[in-house]
């Protein structure tokens, strides 16, 4: 077994290609679990973790939180690797759909600023002179926010991605 925290050499080889690869804790002072190997090679052979199947020592590795070497997965081992690389369109369209994820935490983040002030309004933080102006104010960056996530909603339509990866990916999308 790999001390708490060491690195764990293995070859993976998918299709014709071998990988040499070192698997380290995302965790400090972690053993490398079944996840840590998997997104590496996903950086390597291009093959997301969702449509990767690894298989070491004739077990297929499913449990992704496990640490490797309760897989038996040691210095040393061979992993195979099946799975379908994503095209390059669909690669564009994850990475547009990436964006626009990001956009939508930005929006969700202007829109928590807008319920600490509404909530500063409430508990009598701003003089009552001031409160109409402030919740006007207020009322327009909501009425903004909500343009941009509409605009954000007909951007993610306009989205082509194959069925597979709109389910395992528009999950992900907290609105």
């Amino acid at each position: 077994m790999a001390a708490s925290g060491a690195a764990v050499t293995v070859t993976v080889t998918y299709s014709n290609e071998k990988h040499n690869i070192q698997v380290a804790s995302q965790q400090e002072d972690g053993e490398p679990t079944l996840q840590d190997m998997a997104l590496l090679i996903e950086q390597v052979t291009g093959v997301p973790v969702p449509f990767q199947k690894l298989i070491c020592k004739g077990k297929s590795l499913k449990e992704l939180e496990q640490p490797l070497s309760a897989l038996g997965v040691k210095n040393g081992c061979k992993v195979m690797l099946i799975g379908k690389r994503n095209s390059p369109e669909e690669e564009a369209e994850l990475k547009k759909l990436k964006d626009l994820e990001k956009s939508v935490e930005q929006i969700a983040n202007k829109l928590d600023e807008v319920n600490k002030e509404l909530t500063g309004i409430q508990k009598g933080f701003l003089a009552k002179d001031l409160q109409a102006e402030a919740l006007k104010q207020l009322d327009k960056r909501i009425k903004g926010t909500a343009e941009q996530f509409m605009k954000i909603l007909e951007q993610i339509d306009a989205i082509l991605l194959p069925l597979y990866v709109s389910k395992r990916l528009l999950g992900r999308i907290y609105f």
